[in-house]
């Protein structure tokens, strides 16, 4: 980036999802103490929001750091076509032999998003519930251009 105007872009997008915290390397009763009522056997869902924070130059043509059209299109298919109506744990790989907290879902999600071109991905927000959110900037503090 140059030494041009930096400005942070934030999108918010909404999908539903379900899961089923347990993990085989906890007995039965060992899962309820540590996820009680998540580790219900048939799972429970929830109506997710996921905030997407942006950095980047401002184009002097256009004025933006990034099309949000480009963006909406990103998100769309490297994270809402396999996360929405989905069930966490059966239907994304990355989760098969990983328990899907809410604190594993941002990492997944970042580790899909962080390719996206046209600006600098930042951090990613994922609120569970009305109580409930977590927010994860990735593992390199220089910046999370690949």
């Amino acid at each position: 980036m140059s030494s041009a105007l930096k400005v942070e872009l934030g999108r918010r997008y909404r999908f539903s999802a379900s899961h089923r915290l347990h993990t085989a390397h906890l007995s039965k009763e060992e899962n309820n103490r540590v996820f009680g009522k998540c580790s219900n056997p048939y799972g429970h869902g929830h109506n997710y929001v996921l905030e997407v924070s942006l950095s980047g130059d401002v184009d002097p043509a256009t004025g933006m750091i990034a099309n949000l059209a480009d963006l909406d299109a990103f998100v769309t298919d490297h994270v809402l076509e396999d996360f929405d109506h989905k069930s966490l744990n059966e239907d994304i790989p990355a989760f098969r032999d990983c328990v899907p907290t809410t604190e594993n879902v941002c990492i997944e999600i970042f580790r899909r998003l962080k390719s996206f071109p046209k600006a600098r991905l930042e951090r990613i927000r994922v609120a569970e519930t009305g109580k409930n959110s977590f927010e994860y900037a990735g593992d390199n503090p220089e910046g999370n251009r690949p």
